[in-house]
């Protein structure tokens, strides 16, 4: 149940996973990013949870982590995770560039663009790593308590963690930044947490419970609730904050960086906090290395890309296939400079697709969404446009098990059966919606025809003029609305197929201030987003997919049917991996039926470009790039850089 933001288009390279981009837009809990601590090993029992699933219900179990599926890969002792380098020297500062503008620091409300990183100075009680999946390790409490039931869970605050301004963190501030979520998050969040959590309350100054609403599935809610950002109440109250406005400061947190300025709603610079409370501590070692991380906006990518030739910031995530593949010719480059490199990807990537508006009534019948779908040639475009550098979105899990593949199996079948009757024909034999294939030339006569029937069978026949137009004589409008002129390339010749069969199709931009009031008020045909799911995946489908959030920015298709929600169930109520897996699939292949989405690209590797001062472990961790967690600055490179005239 994380409180997490929408995901502008663009806003950070193609090919990154879901948690990596909310990461680095701020717009989740820091559990990534997050440094923290752990005491001496505990003294009671440490257990993992097919172990407690065989206990009495009343056994209590305290530990210092908690994992959904096994056992916690690092035991309560441990010095540091093994993916970072622990000897990684401090200093330096790393920037990186990001479209548009920014006009507020709080990323918990829809009002206003938030800032990136925005929620770096906040923490969590538990937090993850980049090298486990559904694994959770206290870093503000020093230990979690709770039944092999999990009917509730006893967070117990370190003594020694603050705020950045000094104070003290208190059990009141967890309960307090609960409150402010539960009651003025994002609607969805609301909906969610009111299912799972039925109180929370402070036992002393270190402690706070957390209680689960009877019957609710119990498999992720410790982790989810300690997973909630802490806000220091004292804060909120001598400032004023609403968390549904925007903000002009940071929130105060007690993470390892503060903000040290910002310009015009272009640029910002975070500093590491010298008085960071858990700067000595196993998940922080190696971690946190750079003194500052700098934040440049760009109106625009090409200009952006100019920058980094400058030297303007050092570090660039590419997402331009063509001027990966052509531009990388400049000065710098040649004298060794800057750096180019691919470096390994693992994780399920963003599921980056076209979203269509299922509020919109011309888009009523999945005959015409599907039609839709085949028109965006991804493989003329990937070989003409992108130089054969990306592969296609297929699923909302790619890459995992969790991606349906050929016909249902008798399992499948089983959990379909009961809700095929709002899903589309044949879900019980068909195989696995496939994005359609395309071909060599931008548009065939096959595609041409395939899709004109698919339209003329949804109502859409073609007029004396060549229109498209249904029985009230209404055309067939298609906005693909778009605030990025590097996509232009992309949706033109997308507008062409269309019109080529009486679409009346455009390419709408906005600059980014219209586009987020247009995307968060529903007022688009078309958008890009990100509909990648999670290796560990339960509550926050509801935000993503569930009816209970068809008026929320998460839900930007609108989605809202009853077999989907009933699937969603069996996800959340999933106790083993081998269920989860088994009930995301038959979600997942419930979800591609519907033509809801046509799915876009994304870079089996990370694309990266940077002043030659920065290293990075190797190998990497299987689930994170990590630039800004741990990586770290070399100085003496640095150094020759500038006495070069590189920088």
């Amino acid at each position: 149940m994380s409180q997490r933001a929408p995901v502008p288009p663009f806003a950070v390279p193609q090919g990154f996973s879901r948690r990596e981009m909310l990461r680095f837009m701020g717009m989740t809990a820091v559990s990534v990013a997050a440094s923290g601590m752990f005491g001496a090993p505990l003294a009671a029992q440490d257990v993992a949870p097919e172990v407690a699933a065989g206990m009495h219900p009343d056994t209590l179990i305290k530990a210092h982590g908690i994992s959904t599926f096994g056992d916690l890969k690092y035991p309560a002792d441990f010095k540091h995770l093994d993916y970072v380098n622990p000897d990684a020297p401090k200093g330096g500062e790393i920037g990186e560039w990001l479209p548009g503008g920014f006009d507020t620091f709080n990323p918990f409300t829809v009002a206003g663009r938030g800032a990136a990183l925005s929620t770096l100075p906040l923490e969590t009680m538990l937090a993850g790593t980049s090298d486990e999946i559904g694994a959770s390790y206290c870093l503000l409490a020093e230990s979690l308590e709770y039944p092999a039931s999990r009917d509730w869970v006893i967070f117990t605050l370190r003594e020694d963690i603050r705020f950045s301004d000094g104070s003290a963190i208190t059990a009141e501030d967890v309960v307090f930044s609960y409150d402010q979520l539960r009651t003025k998050g994002l609607s969805s969040y609301q909906t969610v947490v009111a299912k799972q959590v039925a109180s929370a309350e402070a036992l002393d100054a270190r402690r706070v419970k957390f209680t689960f609403v009877e019957g609710y599935p119990r498999r992720d809610l410790i982790q989810s609730v300690g997973g909630l950002p802490i806000f220091s109440k004292a804060d909120f109250d001598a400032r004023g904050i609403d968390l549904e406005k925007p903000l002009d400061a940071p929130f105060l947190g007690s993470g390892p960086y503060v903000l040290e300025s910002a310009t015009d709603g272009r640029k910002m610079v975070w500093k590491r906090n010298p008085d960071y409370w858990g700067a000595a501590h196993p998940l922080s070692i190696g971690r946190n290395n750079f003194d500052r991380i700098s934040l440049t906006y760009f109106a625009d990518y090409q200009t952006a890309f100019e920058g980094f030739k400058a030297g303007n910031y050092t570090f660039r995530s590419e997402a331009s296939s063509s001027i990966w593949a052509n531009s990388y010719n400049f000065p710098a480059v040649e004298k060794g400079y800057v750096v180019k490199r691919q470096l390994p990807r693992g994780g399920i990537p963003s599921g980056q697709c076209f979203i269509i508006n299922l509020r919109r009534p011309q888009f009523s019948d999945p005959r015409t969404r599907e039609a839709l779908g085949m028109l965006f040639n991804f493989e003329w475009t990937n070989e003409t446009l992108f130089y054969g550098l990306y592969a296609r979105v297929t699923s909302f899990w790619d890459l995992s098990p969790m991606a349906a593949t050929g016909v249902p199996s008798p399992e499948e079948r089983a959990l379909l059966e009961p809700v095929a009757a709002d899903l589309p024909e044949g879900i019980l034999e068909a195989e696995a919606v496939l994005p359609f294939e395309g071909g060599k030339r931008q548009l065939d006569r096959k595609t041409m025809r395939a899709a004109g029937d698919l339209l003329t069978a949804a109502g859409w026949t073609v007029g004396s003029d060549g229109m498209r137009r249904n029985a009230a004589g209404e055309a067939l409008r298609v906005e693909i609305l778009n605030d990025s002129q590097t996509f232009d390339k992309v949706l033109n010749p997308y507008v062409e197929n269309m019109r080529a069969l009486g679409i009346d199709a455009r390419n709408s931009r906005v600059d980014d201030v219209q586009y987020e009031a247009r995307r968060r008020n529903f007022d688009f045909d078309l958008i890009t987003s990100h509909l990648g799911q999670d290796a560990i995946t339960g509550a926050d489908l509801e935000q993503y997919f569930g009816s209970g959030s068809v008026k929320d920015v998460f839900n930007a298709m609108g989605l809202a049917n009853p077999a989907i929600d009933a699937l969603i169930e069996n996800v959340i109520r999933s106790e083993t991996r081998a269920e989860m897996e088994l009930t995301a699939r038959v979600l997942d292949r419930a979800l591609r039926a519907l033509h809801f989405w046509v799915p876009q690209w994304y870079a089996p590797t990370y694309n990266v470009a940077y002043y030659d001062m920065f290293e990075h472990p190797d190998p990497l961790p299987p689930y994170a790039l990590g630039e800004l967690d741990f990586w770290w600055y070399n100085a003496e490179k640095a150094e020759k850089l500038k006495a070069q005239g590189a920088l």
